[in-house]
């Protein structure tokens, strides 16, 4: 099987179609060490300051024309963008988990509780006289 599966890689390769299945398992090191597949909001955070370094740089360029500058505009841009993007996902990240062990024991009570006289959805009904309907 495995002989099989890699003779039709060497074909998808040497006609010129790329496989998925031989893209799937790659990976992007950021820096040569980072892995941006298996940290958390990183691809975005990098696509976010991608767009961030070439609005900044451009529009400065456009404002400028200083070649250098704008280069630095831009790196900084990078920078700002992608920290930015990062942080508030991963906050966003953090405030869903917290959300979801809040709803996740909120379940477990409700099945520890059900139907015992310490439910919170069972209201004590006010007694009624008997003689009224």
């Amino acid at each position: 099987m495995a002989g099989e599966e890699e003779s039709k890689n060497k074909f998808a390769w040497s006609t010129g179609c790329i496989s998925f299945d031989s893209l799937k398992n790659k990976s992007f090191k950021l820096l040569g060490f980072l892995d941006v597949q298996k940290m958390p909001c990183s691809r975005e955070a990098i696509l976010h300051g991608a767009g961030g370094s070439v609005a900044a740089g451009l529009l400065h360029f456009l404002a400028t024309s200083r070649v250098k500058r704008s280069f630095d505009v831009g790196f900084a841009g990078f920078l700002l963008t992608t920290l930015g993007s990062w942080f508030y996902c991963r906050m966003n990240n953090a405030k869903i988990r917290v959300q979801q062990r809040q709803i996740q024991k909120g379940i477990q009570n409700k099945v520890v509780y059900e139907g015992t006289v310490l439910d919170p959805t069972n209201k004590p009904r006010p007694e009624s006289p008997s003689g009224s309907s």
